[in-house]
């Protein structure tokens, strides 16, 4: 087996730069380190990608060139990366499903940084088994992110619901809801938003679900518009296209105030799970309803 083989793919073209040494001495990462890096965390990843359908964030020629977002299948996909249809405003398509290490270091070989995962699995396509609040800062005030953050976390447990966390990997968090898949899109959407609403009006100067970003002034937007049939979140331990190749890393909510939305890179995230296990390990297993939550929630006058 070849130096450029990564569990059975054979990487062409190991070392293109995917994301060159920028910021300055953090090291350039090649394809193949892409390929290494989804490799090593194949054990934690996969049970977030496991049956659900992937749009792939693809850089052929790195960060700084030419990208673009593919959601059909293309037709030189090896027979053993799973597929599922899906529907569409259009015609019915078929999407990658990656359940397997084969498949994840697969992507790589075809330059996807990220793949973005739909909320739902292929058993029901129609009913998310899990809840994001996206908290989008408008500007470089960290303390703000965090506090909106923690405003949407403590809001969910006085509904009690169980949350996870995760740094994006970009500029903000994610606070997410294991959900059973029993509702349809429409109705968790509307549930998130109504969250959202209420957090709003708890903290006006601070909060927003302004979609313009023209509109938000400096405050966070509180995004759930991803809750909606065939959007997509990014997923744990996913590499996200951005200098230094930062990794969307789950941290615990005490760890809030000490890890930055970038801190952790596809250099460091081993160390991490070398030192403690991952947060997210039983993130199925507090799969909850939102109905009694809904009920709490109409009770405040939402």
């Amino acid at each position: 087996m070849s130096d450029s083989t990564v569990a059975g793919v054979e990487i062409s073209k190991p070392d293109k730069v995917l994301f060159p040494d920028d910021p300055p001495r953090s090291g350039s990462v090649t394809k193949l380190d892409l390929a290494r890096y989804y490799d090593s965390v194949a054990d934690v990843m996969l049970p977030h990608l496991r049956g659900r359908p992937v749009n792939m964030e693809r850089f052929p020629d790195g960060l700084g060139g030419f990208s673009f977002y593919e959601k059909k299948v293309p037709s030189h996909f090896p027979d053993w990366v799973h597929t599922v249809e899906v529907a569409t405003a259009q015609d019915p398509q078929r999407q990658v499903v990656v359940d397997d290490r084969r498949s994840l270091v697969y992507l790589a070989q075809q330059a996807c940084v990220t793949p973005h995962t739909w909320l739902c699995t292929t058993k029901a396509l129609d009913q998310p088994d899990q809840l994001v609040f996206d908290l989008d800062p408008s500007d470089d005030d960290l303390a703000k992110v965090r506090k909106a953050t923690r405003m949407v976390g403590e809001l969910l447990d006085d509904l009690g619901l169980t949350t996870y966390l995760k740094t994006t990997g970009s500029r903000g968090y994610h606070v997410l809801v294991p959900l059973r898949p029993r509702l349809g899109f429409d109705e968790v959407r509307d549930f998130a938003h109504r969250c959202a609403e209420l957090l709003v009006e708890k903290a006006p100067d601070l909060l927003t679900v302004e979609v313009r970003k023209a509109k938000r002034g400096r405050r966070v937007y509180v995004d759930v518009a991803r809750n909606g049939y065939a959007q997509t979140a990014v997923p744990a331990y996913a590499v996200r296209a951005r200098p230094g190749a930062p990794v969307s890393t789950p941290i615990t909510w005490d760890e809030l105030s000490r890890v930055p939305p970038t801190k952790y890179t596809v250099r460091t995230v081993g160390r991490r799970l070398a030192a403690k296990p991952c947060p997210w390990r039983d993130v199925r297993r507090h799969a909850q309803s939102l109905a009694r939550a809904d009920r709490a929630l109409r009770g405040s006058g939402r």
